[in-house]
């Protein structure tokens, strides 16, 4: 396909997304913040730091300056939502107004309590493309079989985001519910916390999935009261991605789960190890008692996860309200 598309972000799941997309277009300009990781990507055709064993494709370029998306036709920004608006700030200066911003980030801002589609909207004056699903970047890297959501009210934006994307192992689901499929990838880290507390507590699977249960439902009673469809979440962004991040130990949300099951308090400020859930589930709680909407696994996570209360004691007031 004659297209030329940027990924911001050459973590684990940018490199991982930029690889898929090699096969489907001519060049891919891949972003990493720091020049020497770039440099090494270029000189040696690996990103030593996630995938030291997989070569990335020949057409993947990597770069270490935003003007070199001056004339790129998509973006696909894998960055933490803290990150969003002062990247896409940056990004507008420099990319073409006909440029479509792809956002992979599954959080709330912490400032304002909006989603990422709507800071990108208001820093750009483009709508956004939401992208979620049960994603694992080192089998997307390998090339493994994937699906994914993705949603915007632009259908032309759909069409084309589809086409870079999706090949015989890559499918991909198109919808114009941008909120629900948004709102999915924000409750799924609230979901993966506590199935990892109950993990962490040792649990029994019985009583596990019985409140995983009463959790789904309660999600599409929370995403249609936010102005979502019921029945996105059932497609790959709802369903999958959380059966992904809640039962998988690859979720970083579910691992923080298991340590606080088990008593132990994480720093993320001396781990350097960045939970999105931790800031949404504070934010959710706020939103959805303002929503008037009433939610137990919401409930139990933020004791357990932001006020410290004794996974024990909590735990029993969930199955009690059940």
């Amino acid at each position: 396909m004659d297209f030329k598309v940027g990924v911001v972000g050459a973590g684990a799941m940018g490199t991982a997304l930029a690889q898929m997309i090699a096969e489907n277009v001519d060049e891919v300009l891949l972003y990493a913040r720091r020049k020497s990781v770039a440099d090494a990507i270029n000189n040696t055709r690996y990103n030593d730091e996630y995938y030291p064993n997989i070569k990335v494709r020949p057409n993947i370029r990597a770069v270490n300056d935003f003007k070199e998306f001056n004339n790129v036709e998509m973006i696909f920004l894998c960055i933490p939502s803290s990150t969003v608006r002062s990247i896409t700030a940056e990004l507008n200066d420099i990319i073409s107004k006909d440029c479509i911003l792809i956002n992979t980030a599954k959080g709330l801002e912490v400032s304002s309590y909006k989603p990422m589609s709507t800071i990108i909207g208001e820093e750009t004056g483009r709508p956004a493309v939401a992208f979620s699903g049960p994603n694992i970047a080192s089998e997307m890297m390998k090339g493994l079989f994937t699906a994914s959501t993705i949603a915007s009210k632009n259908e032309k934006y759909l069409n084309d985001v589809k086409n870079v994307l999706e090949s015989d192992k890559f499918k991909v689901n198109a919808n114009n519910d941008v909120i629900g499929t948004e709102y999915c990838g924000i409750i799924k880290n609230i979901l993966a916390i506590s199935q990892g507390i109950f993990e962490g507590m040792n649990i029994n699977d019985n009583a596990r999935f019985a409140i995983f249960s009463k959790s789904y439902i309660e999600t599409k009673d929370i995403i249609e009261k936010l102005g979502g469809m019921r029945d996105t979440v059932d497609d790959y962004c709802g369903f999958g991605d959380i059966i992904t991040a809640s039962t998988l130990t690859v979720s970083r949300n579910h691992t923080l789960g298991t340590l606080y099951g088990q008593g132990i308090i994480i720093d993320e400020n001396k781990s350097g190890v960045l939970f999105e859930g931790k800031n949404t589930v504070s934010i959710f709680k706020n939103i959805i008692e303002d929503l008037n909407v009433k939610s137990t696994i919401v409930d139990f996570v933020y004791e357990v996860i932001i006020e410290n209360k004794n996974p024990k004691t909590s735990f029993v007031k969930l199955w009690d309200n059940l």
